[in-house]
């Protein structure tokens, strides 16, 4: 379970929150629990179900982070193997530590060091691709997704969690409320630095409805896309398919 480390050429947002990534890895997990009160437990079940991924399959998980989403499909469904990319080394060292000790599930894990703007994979290598709150910290989001749809085999799918904008105006408002105030407090008292979160909520209140979240997929080389909300909104778990290879005269006549 080693871990590569190529060196990356990130843009000034990529470097900005690899940044705050890197100072806060190592509490992020429990940022995490606290900030959302649990309820991440159960956004992580629905990637899972949702990505309801085979024993044959091969998983590239985007922006993996510390490794949630990549081990909740260890336990749930476990496919044939797990690539954990992301662009903070931090990060992934965490990650890693976590597989070492037991939560990959047996399930074999590779973690990379890797720009989800120019993934360094072969296209068509993956049948299955995760990701969870990355998009929003890309500076060019729709690159992203195109890089998501290039490694993805014909056929493939990719499974996104992020952060919503809840339809209903008073949930929205209080969700707001809760980002701009509560989470960086959280963030201050678990991490020491309020700093970085603040940028975190600003993030997540800027980023698109989930309508136009949909259209960019489908922009960008899905042919199929669809969400579901979570919490009233407060995040979506997106399902995007790329189109099956089509079918040649040849194999029509069997």
């Amino acid at each position: 379970m080693g871990m590569e480390t190529p060196e990356l050429n990130l843009d000034q947002k990529g470097e900005m929150v690899q940044g705050i990534f890197s100072k806060i890895a190592r509490k992020y997990d429990t940022f995490n629990a606290l900030s959302s009160m649990g309820i991440y437990k159960a956004w992580l079940k629905r990637v899972a179900l949702t990505a309801a991924c085979t024993p044959q399959e091969r998983v590239l998980d985007v922006a993996g982070g510390t490794g949630d989403v990549s081990f909740e499909l260890c336990r749930r469904c476990p496919p044939a193997s797990v690539e954990v990319s992301d662009f903070t080394p931090e990060m992934l060292e965490v990650a890693r530590s976590r597989a070492e000790s037991g939560a990959s599930c047996g399930v074999p894990c590779a973690f990379k060091v890797a720009d989800a703007m120019n993934l360094p994979y072969d296209d068509e290598s993956f049948d299955v691709l995760t990701m969870a709150y990355g998009l929003r910290n890309f500076s060019d989001r729709k690159r992203a997704m195109r890089e998501a749809a290039r490694v993805l085999k014909p056929g493939g799918r990719a499974i996104i969690l992020e952060f919503g904008t809840p339809p209903n105006a008073v949930w929205r408002a209080v969700y707001h409320v809760y980002l701009m105030h509560v989470v960086p407090a959280v963030g201050g008292a678990v991490c020491g630095d309020s700093s970085g979160f603040k940028y975190l909520a600003s993030s997540i209140r800027e980023f698109p409805p989930q309508d136009t979240v949909v259209r960019e997929l489908l922009e960008s080389g899905f042919e199929k896309a669809d969400y579901r909300d979570c919490t009233g909104g407060i995040a979506a778990v997106y399902e995007a398919h790329k189109a099956p290879r089509a079918t040649t005269p040849a194999e029509k006549l069997g």
